[in-house]
């Protein structure tokens, strides 16, 4: 993994034009320019799970419900992936490194609200405006690795943005438990926000000096009808999927769900006849007649799906029902750390000999640890040691479907349009993490008052291992050389 970037000089050397970039100012991505953009990464990835165990502590301090609960969780990545396409658009208009700077210094000041919130409707604010902030920030780091590396050091750095991404989740249930339980300075579940601040100031810094700029040679313009209505399809689908347990199902939450399909369809005809006018499309359909893409988007659905409803359910099930404290429940989830960067660091030398069967073996290790867990908590009960085995083995199974991905997906998407097909691909992961929460999240909140809490998770765990079982097949239709 030390020989992912060098010098520019030999990036530029790399391309077949000599170019690296898409923009006048463009330039090869360094190894510090690099470190820097994965920086960014990590911090809004980190904070999507980071607050799952601290939700009790919050629950009880700020005397929030379960619906609100929920949306602490999941308003964030709503709103992360509502914007996400709008801010690859933004970065390749108006320059990525712009944005990137822009976003962090957001996300440092929206993470500074979350920490001082008064109240529970105010945290739900507060997230929303994060998911916001890294909306601009996320697209602006793969189109920036896209536009800016080539061939094979391309394909090397979007497999270590894989890995960040993967292990960046695990690390936030893992880190979170130890600062609500630390309560450093008396602040409490507050510092899993506070800790973004000085994090998202630096990274800001880091890319003024080490992070070129570039954009597209041609300036797209804001397609306002596509974005209103992509917002509006996803919050069709997620509010009453999140609110209607909770408020038995009222009339507008059918309404909203019934909607969906039909506020999707809209969109993607929009978006259809735009671009054959000749238009800029938030969502360009032709990028869907790239294979890898058309592919790889099929297999984040319920790959993402199912790991964001995985981690919050098990941050809920093992405080509230197993009655493990903050650092106790990060520990136990330790284990698939471990599996998933180890995955993650192999699967580049893996891919270069096996191609895309490296995601199609993960996808059945991902699904034989599901069942092992699902087998553990039916049989003999839950406790971190017992989850050891099905908990390390899915997060080999994950590292293996996950990095890759990112891989098989963005390497033939063409340069110029490395930020919409990165917002494309960040939107279907953002939006499939909290669909996982309201979906799954939802399902065992509902099972687990009269099933019991294992019998429950069960249920979500076959669901998940089904998924496994998805991904699988899928994988089998990628081309077997990644390129």
């Amino acid at each position: 993994m030390t020989q992912q970037l060098t010098h520019p000089q030999q990036l530029a050397a790399a391309s077949p034009t000599g170019r690296t970039g898409t923009g006048p100012s463009s330039a090869g991505l360094s190894t510090a320019g690099l470190a820097t953009v994965l920086l960014g990464a990590f911090l809004p990835m980190l904070d999507f799970f980071i607050v799952n165990v601290a939700l009790p502590t919050i629950e009880h301090d700020l005397a929030a419900g379960p619906a609100v609960l929920e949306l602490i969780a999941a308003g964030y990545g709503i709103a992360f992936a509502v914007l996400l396409v709008l801010g690859g658009r933004l970065g390749d208009a108006l320059g990525r490194r712009r944005l990137f700077v822009g976003g962090s210094l957001g996300f440092a000041l929206a993470s500074l609200l979350c920490g001082l919130a008064p109240g529970a409707w105010s945290l739900v604010a507060g997230r929303v405006l994060q998911g916001a902030a890294a909306a601009v920030l996320l697209p602006q780091v793969l189109a920036t690795i896209t536009a800016a590396t080539d061939g094979p050091r391309r394909a090397r750095a979007l497999s270590v943005y894989g890995a960040v991404g993967g292990v960046s989740v695990v690390i936030g249930q893992v880190l979170g438990g130890f600062l609500v339980s630390a309560d450093v300075l008396g602040t409490g579940w507050r510092a899993v926000f506070l800790l973004n601040v000085p994090f998202a100031l630096a990274t800001a810094l880091l890319a003024l000096r080490h992070v070129p700029e570039n954009r597209a040679e041609r300036a797209a313009r804001i397609d306002l009808a596509g974005t209103a209505l992509l917002s509006l399809t996803l919050l069709a689908l997620f509010v009453p999927l999140m609110e209607g347990r909770v408020l038995g199902w009222p009339l507008w939450s059918w309404l909203a769900l019934g909607s969906f399909p039909f506020l999707l369809l809209l969109f993607l005809r929009t978006e259809q006849r735009l671009e054959a006018r000749g238009g800029d499309p938030l969502l360009p359909l032709s990028l869907l007649r790239i294979p890898e893409m058309r592919r790889g988007l099929g297999i984040a659905l319920p790959y993402f799906t199912g790991f964001g409803g995985f981690m919050f359910v098990v941050a809920v099930l093992l405080q509230q029902s197993l009655h493990l404290g903050p650092v106790s429940a990060g520990w136990a989830l330790v284990p698939m750390a471990v599996g998933y960067f180890t995955a993650s660091l192999a699967s580049p030398r893996l891919m270069s000999r096996h191609g895309s069967r490296v995601i199609t073996t993960g996808a059945a290790l991902q699904g034989l640890g599901l069942l092992t867990l699902l087998l553990t908590a039916l049989t003999t009960g839950l406790s971190p040691l017992r989850m050891l085995p099905g908990v390390a083995l899915a997060g080999i199974g994950q590292g293996l479907v996950g990095t890759p991905l990112f891989r098989v997906v963005l390497t033939k998407v063409p340069t110029a349009r490395a930020g919409t097909g990165s917002g494309v691909l960040a939107t279907a992961q953002q939006s499939s993490l909290a669909l996982g929460v309201a979906t799954l999240g939802t399902l065992y909140l509902s099972l687990s008052p009269t099933l019991g809490a294992l019998p429950a998770l069960a249920v979500v765990l076959g669901i998940q291992a089904a998924g496994s079982v998805a991904i699988l097949v899928l994988s089998l239709g990628l081309p077997r050389s990644t390129g």
